[in-house]
């Protein structure tokens, strides 16, 4: 394998020492013919969608429940599509069946309707602001928040009912705009892009067989991770059983939240996330759980009571939470500001650009790809009218609709909500054209402290400000998801339309499996799911409550002297990323070794075990890069996508066991030679 690559890139130098003409990529594809917009929605890649989606959604609860951390899953939706088409037909062909061609138009309907079903996953909170209104995450706070109109009772209908009502209106909100954001304006969109490129390159010989490559590869991770996760499953039979319990560094360590637990989830993870980011989150660990809370327990007693329960935001966990808070706050803030003056110094550049260009007679010359993209991307117009009347429709619908299952929430806090999503969304989707960063995470706190503080403790305002950022972040993310699918169109010929429809179809899908993939494979098989302790944190539960919390009762929710240090690390984190911004805007490479301040945060309430696991991913990809990067960069995304689809695959039979009662017939646990000692004393 290592071989065909250096061949290929042999190849390609030559070709272009010998001054050989290198056809674009619109050339490559000019004698295929374009499909209509209803060819490019078929029932394969509906079906295709459908399932990939489903598992693509398990691996987003995983992640999100467990640290999280959610990685890129466009190159995975992108292969996977590619290789279940290509089985496809080869079964229909084996079947007797007349085949249609496979597409890369189809192929990017399959990705665009893939990543909107697990887009649901992650913007309908199950693992933030839903989880936050709990009874569970709300015990471990202060009792006069944990009020009867400050919680919810988790129930699958009103679940249902609220993703339905929240999750279609951000479809519409700046649909208007995909021209003046990817013609006019020529925004990137970087993931995009470089899933168009993907995408582009399986349709070609070479790029299909180097695709028919990496889905072997894939495979073959794939199955060792599920029959990995498998084999863990059997010596998981108790509390703190198995070789996730592993004190590879000692138990003291181990105590500290420092060992390695053996999941190639994180394994693979840690590959396709950035150097910086595992770096960051090791080096946060350290921070926190190797020098702070170490040094805060000891004050037990002094600076929070010593009869606390361990969980109570009242005692170490409130330290804990809060400070990650602080420095969650600090940095988004600052990417907050720092993207809104960006967005706004860039769209006064470009009408001073064209100013200039009107002036100016002579006209830049289009490519020929560029006009070819352009004329397709403006074929089938979905008309502005019917945008603006669908937002209008549904948000009065929310507006009506959502206080029922929130009555905390009145009608004219929803609807001022989608008067001024639609502004918050383009800033959010321009930002995120420019640096393929979405914030839409920090407009939904933005909504926590505005309607939180608006309703008050007493009216329920918790709950109202969890809501509302719900609603938020579902418009602000699926905005900003939709434009960045639309550049993947664009590049490959895609009809606005066909991505449209599949990106409605993907959030239908995604409404409906979300909260059943959430409440029967999490919910019921998870009874501890949201504490620190269990196999599924959902740490930001617990940040988006006292998020809240801090919104409502100001600094009478913290802890003693967690003030000081919450306003410490906030700015600790500021400072982190002026100094990244100034080293960038000097072009001094070393900006790569500066902590991400939101990264650092994670662990502060988690632990670094995981962060251990995704160095351990990020040591695998260093490893390839020196042995090959042409193929390391071929092959590691690969490699990572089998280790996080196998091993969250077998969440699916292990989740049903549970259901049914069916528990790990074995327990294996590590113990020190001391303990080992007393145990036998006491047996005898």
């Amino acid at each position: 394998m290592e071989m065909e690559v250096e061949d290929k890139l042999e190849k390609m130098e030559q070709g272009k020492k010998e001054g050989e003409k290198e056809l674009t990529i619109e050339e490559i594809f000019e004698t295929k013919e374009v499909p209509s917009w209803r060819s490019q929605i078929t029932i394969r890649s509906i079906v295709v969608s459908a399932l990939l989606g489903f598992l693509f959604t398990f691996i987003v609860f995983k992640l999100n429940l467990s640290t999280g951390i959610i990685p890129s899953l466009n190159v995975a939706a992108g292969l996977l599509g590619f290789f279940f088409i290509q089985l496809w037909i080869y079964v229909e062909s084996k079947l007797g069946g007349s085949c249609k061609p496979f597409t890369r138009q189809e192929n990017t309907v399959i990705q665009t309707c893939v990543v909107a079903i697990s887009g649901i996953a992650f913007s309908s909170g199950y693992g933030s602001y839903i989880l936050g209104m709990t009874k569970l995450v709300a015990d471990q706070g202060p009792a006069m928040a944990n009020t009867a109109n400050n919680v919810m009772t988790l129930g699958l209908g009103w679940m249902i009912g609220f993703l339905a009502l929240v999750s279609f209106v951000g479809l519409f909100s700046i649909l208007p705009l995909r021209k003046i954001m990817l013609i006019d304006y020529k925004l990137t969109y970087p993931s995009g892009t470089a899933t168009a490129y993907l995408i582009n390159s399986f349709h070609t010989d070479q790029g299909a067989k180097l695709a028919k490559q990496q889905v072997k590869t894939l495979s073959k991770w794939f199955a060792g991770s599920f029959v990995w996760a498998m084999f863990q499953w059997f010596f998981t039979g108790g509390k703190d059983c198995g070789f996730a319990s592993f004190p590879i560094f000692g138990h003291k360590a181990f105590d500290h939240k420092f060992f390695f637990d053996l999941s190639s989830t994180y394994v693979g993870v840690g590959m396709i996330t950035p150097y910086s980011i595992n770096l960051s989150m090791l080096f946060g660990s350290i921070v926190s759980w190797g020098i702070m809370w170490p040094l805060i327990e000891q004050q037990k007693g002094k600076w929070y009571s010593a009869d606390l329960p361990v969980k109570s935001l009242s005692g170490i966990e409130g330290y804990k939470v809060f400070v990650a808070i602080a420095m969650i706050l600090g940095d988004g803030l600052f990417q907050f500001v720092v993207v809104i003056c960006k967005t706004l110094y860039n769209l006064l550049k470009k009408n001073l650009d064209k100013e200039t260009n009107s002036a100016n007679t002579a006209t830049p010359a289009v490519s020929y790809d560029d006009q070819r993209r352009t004329e397709y991307f403006l074929k089938d117009q979905i008309p502005t009218w019917v945008a603006v009347f669908c937002y209008v429709v549904l948000a009065l619908v929310a507006s009506l609709c959502v206080p029922f299952i929130f009555p905390s929430l009145k009608f004219y806090h929803i609807l001022t909500i989608y008067i001024i999503a639609p502004i918050l969304a383009f800033c959010n989707s321009y930002g995120c054209g420019l640096s393929d960063w979405s914030l839409a995470s920090n407009y939904g706190k933005l909504a926590i402290f505005i309607f939180g503080s608006w309703v008050g403790l007493n009216n329920g305002g918790i709950v109202a400000g969890l809501a509302a950022c719900g609603v938020m972040l579902s418009i602000v993310s699926t905005a900003s998801d939709l434009m960045q699918d639309f550049r993947t169109g664009y590049l490959t010929l895609a009809s606005p339309r066909s991505m449209f429809v599949s990106q409605v179809i993907g959030t239908v899908i995604g409404v409906i499996t979300s909260p059943f993939v959430f409440w029967f494979f999490f919910h019921k098989g998870n009874p501890n799911l949201g504490q620190s302790d269990s196999s599924y944190p959902a740490p930001f539960g617990a940040v988006y409550r006292g998020i809240a919390l801090i919104a409502i009762e100001g600094v009478s929710a913290l802890p003693k002297n967690c003030l000081t240090l919450c306003i410490g690390f906030f700015f600790f984190a500021v400072l982190l990323n002026i100094i990244k911004e100034v080293m960038m805007h000097f072009n001094i490479k070393a900006h790569k070794y500066v902590p991400s301040a939101m990264a650092m945060a994670i662990p502060f309430y988690l632990g670094g075990y995981f962060a251990i696991d995704m160095c351990v991913g990020s040591l695998y990809r260093f490893w390839r890069e020196r042995k090959n990067k042409a193929e390391a960069d071929a092959f590691v995304p690969a490699v990572a996508s089998g280790l996080i689809c196998g091993d969250s695959l077998w969440g699916m039979p292990a989740s049903i066991l549970s259901t049914f009662k069916v528990d790990p017939p074995l327990c294996i646990k590590f113990f020190t030679h001391g303990k080992v000692v007393e145990l036998l004393r006491a047996s005898k």
